[in-house]
Order: structure tokens, then C-alpha cells, then sequence
């Protein structure tokens, strides 16, 4: 493996998290967030790079690469990346890259370009009705220091202001009401707690309508009929805590991004599982879920942090704005996601 480049300097970084980049602060833990690019934030991008691949290579992953840039990361209208800065430390403390869907290109057989597809198969379907309204995530990465209980709030919220970041991303697009991602497991976890995952997913959140699957699926190892003996419980709180003593019992946790993932709505769809040949070989399995129909209690938490910057933004240009007006505008922004995903919903059954 190549070594790691030296990290940037804050001075560098700080002239390129300029306020038309930032997002909104996080819920908790104190942190702002930004959006950029490699284009307009170059230096933010080697730091990016820098850290993803420290962070992937403690996992056992990593591209093995000087910094984990790649051509998406740089492509004319490349991947954004949403940056979780802490400004008391001056320092990225995680990110994700996302890109959304009406700025895809497509090769010549009409399959999206996307980080994912070398790993997955697109349905006409998805292509056509889901892909239009989706933002596709990749890349998330929590830097080892924040990882650990030393960092305090900063690192027991990390994962959380991940998820203000794409939320807040959404909030700023009305058409996108689905989240593309990838839940991934090192080519070093437990193979019998990797398929009882895999098999609880399957189980739980189907995808029947095969709107994406993996090119080479990956297997389960274990006996499925063995696994049906530990997971015997339709109902998913009841089977959620069979799977997370059955982990436990092999030595193993439940990653913390399946968790945060399929405790995000009910409706969540596991697309299958691939290994990811450019990347050290470890399992992604896709999944997607749908803004409106996330538990309100995350939805809204999470959403939080983007209507206050919103109110700050209207409150900064209009400043005699009444209580009410304020309510109101609150109000209509709401529906609009809404009133977009019931359109879509009606255009979907009708096909």
C-alpha cells in the first residue's frame, strides 16, 4: 500500500470552508457541516482522501492509495462531499459523498455511472421512476479519533451528524425522497454473524421488485434453515434482539451503520450484497430508503438542523417576518417532499 499523504494544513482547509459551502451546525456535538467538491475545494478534498483512507485501512478496507480519491470524486460534475467539521478542534472529523440523481450520466448499455455499479444491477424500473428522486451515498467514514470514547460528545454523535448532513441535503431538494446506500463489513468479520445479518435483512426488508441487485451476489455460508431456528420471530423488535444476542454469543457487534440503517424506517429495502473488488474486498450490501417514510421521531430529528439554518437564512433576509409568516413558510416547505411523494406514489401504481 501506498503511504499516506500528510495532512493538509488547517489554513488551507479553513479558505475553502468558506459560509456559501456551509450547510447548517449539528443537532449535537457542536459541529458544522459543509458541501463541497474537488473542484472548488481541492485541498478539502486531499484531506477528505487523507482520512478515508486512514479510517478504511483500521477496518481492514482502503484503497490503498496515497489518499482515497477516485474518479468519482473528480469527474466533471463529480460526487459531493458533505464534511462534518469540528471548529473547536479546526479538524474533519467525518464525511459522506453523495451525488443525486437527475446529475447521473449513463454508460451505453443505459445503466447509470454511479461508485455502486461495477457492484450492482439497476432495474428499468428504478432507473425510470426511483432514480430521478434518489441520492446516492458512499464513502461515510467516522476519522479514528472521534471513533473513540476519549473524543467525549464530539465522538458519541458522530454517526449522528452524519445523518444531519443528509438530511439536510434532502431538505434543500424536495425531489429527492429516497436514500441509495451501502452498508459495509470487512472481509475480517465473523462470517456466521455476517450471514445471520444478511438473513435478518432479507427477511425484514425485502426488495420485491428486484429493483437492484448485485452483478455477483454474495452467499450465505450458513445453513439457512439454521439460521431460520435463531431468527424465528415475524415480528421485528422480537427478531432484532434474537439477532443481536446470536451476534454477541459468536463474539461479534452489529456494525454501527446496519444499525443506525435498519433502525431508520420499516419500510427499508436490502438490494443484496456484493464484494467490492476495488476496494479491498470488502461486502456492500445495498439498500434503499424512502424520506417520508422514515420513523418521524429520526426523520424530524435529523431535519431539525437544516430548518434552523433555513429560519436563520429567512430570518437574516427578512427580518420583520412575523411568528406566524414564519409558521407558515415552515409549513408549506414541509409539504412540498410530501406532496412530490404522493405524485410519485400515484404515477407508480398506475404503471
Amino acid at each position: 500500500m501506498d503511504r499516506i499523504i500528510d495532512p493538509i494544513s488547517v489554513e488551507k482547509l479553513e479558505a475553502e470552508l468558506t459560509p456559501d459551502k456551509r450547510l447548517c451546525d449539528t443537532n449535537k456535538g457542536g459541529n458544522v457541516l459543509y458541501v463541497t467538491d474537488a473542484h472548488d475545494s481541492p485541498n478539502v478534498m486531499l484531506e477528505i482522501g487523507r482520512l478515508r483512507e486512514i479510517s478504511f485501512r483500521e477496518g481492514g478496507g482502503g484503497s490503498g492509495l496515497a489518499a482515497d480519491i477516485d474518479d468519482f470524486d473528480t469527474m466533471d460534475v463529480p460526487y459531493k462531499q458533505i464534511v462534518v467539521w469540528d471548529p473547536d478542534a479546526k479538524a474533519i472529523l467525518g464525511g459522506y459523498r453523495y451525488i443525486l440523481g437527475p446529475d447521473v450520466a449513463f454508460d451505453s448499455k443505459g445503466q447509470p455511472i454511479l461508485a455502486t455499479s461495477h457492484m450492482f444491477h439497476f432495474s428499468d424500473t428504478f432507473i425510470r421512476d426511483y432514480l430521478p428522486h434518489t441520492m446516492e451515498l458512499g464513502r461515510s467514514f467516522v476519522t479514528p479519533d472521534y471513533q473513540s470514547s476519549r473524543a467525549g460528545a464530539k465522538a458519541l454523535y458522530a454517526l449522528d451528524n452524519l445523518w444531519d448532513g443528509i438530511a439536510a441535503v434532502a431538505a434543500e431538494h424536495p425531489g429527492i425522497i429516497y436514500f441509495f446506500g451501502k452498508m459495509t463489513m470487512y472481509p475480517s468479520y465473523d462470517r456466521p454473524a455476517r450471514d445471520l445479518i444478511l438473513h435478518f435483512l432479507w427477511k425484514h426488508f425485502p426488495d420485491p421488485d428486484n429493483l437492484v441487485r448485485p452483478v455477483k451476489p454474495v452467499m450465505p455460508e450458513t445453513s439457512p434453515r439454521l439460521m431460520d431456528l435463531i431468527l424465528k420471530d415475524a415480528d421485528f423488535k422480537n427478531d432484532y434482539r434474537n439477532l443481536k444476542e446470536a451476534v454477541r454469543r459468536l463474539g461479534a457487534n452489529i456494525p454501527p451503520l446496519v444499525n443506525s440503517y435498519m433502525n431508520s424506517s420499516p419500510s427499508m429495502k436490502m438490494l443484496g450484497t456484493a464484494i467490492n473488488d476495488e476496494f479491498s474486498d470488502v461486502e456492500e450490501t445495498g439498500i434503499m430508503i424512502c424520506y417520508n417514510e422514515m420513523y418521524p421521531e429520526k426523520r424530524d430529528r435529523h431535519f431539525a438542523a437544516a430548518f434552523g439554518e433555513w429560519t436563520r437564512r429567512v430570518r437574516k433576509r427578512f427580518p420583520k417576518i412575523s411568528n406566524e409568516d414564519m409558521e407558515m413558510l415552515k409549513t408549506r416547505r414541509s409539504l412540498r417532499k410530501t406532496a412530490i411523494f404522493e405524485r410519485f406514489k400515484r404515477r407508480k401504481n398506475k404503471a
